[in-house]
């Protein structure tokens, strides 16, 4: 599926990105924020495509040793958050954290572990 059809459809999108030092590893996530609209539908068994979505970026770095357990949040940092509405505040605010839209990829193909 086209990434950029993932994220209207309300589908979350990962890129990993350096940890803060040795024995850190971080990712960047982008997740549609769901509506009420969003979950009727779902509700319905359908999902929804949405050229106007709002969107959460996250970057949140981890202890590499936790990845692969349950515990996966015990000694996580929050790096750096926003919240932006429609799809060209979303590219300016990958490009303004020196990210490209292509080095985002759908979570099962990488090791991000939410």
């Amino acid at each position: 599926m086209d990434k950029l059809t993932a994220l209207r459809l309300g589908r979350r999108l990962v890129t990993e990105v350096p940890g803060a030092g040795p024995g850190r590893r971080a990712f960047v996530e982008i997740r549609p924020v769901e509506t009420d609209t969003d979950a009727a539908v779902r509700r319905q068994g359908w999902t929804r495509a949405d050229r106007n979505r709002t969107f959460r970026l996250t970057h949140r770095d981890y202890d590499a040793d936790q990845l692969d357990g349950f515990d996966y949040d015990i000694g996580a940092i929050l790096v750096r958050a926003a919240t932006v509405a429609g799809e060209a505040q979303l590219l300016a605010a990958i490009e303004a954290w020196s990210l490209r839209p292509e080095q985002f990829l759908h979570p099962w193909q990488t090791d991000d572990p939410r």
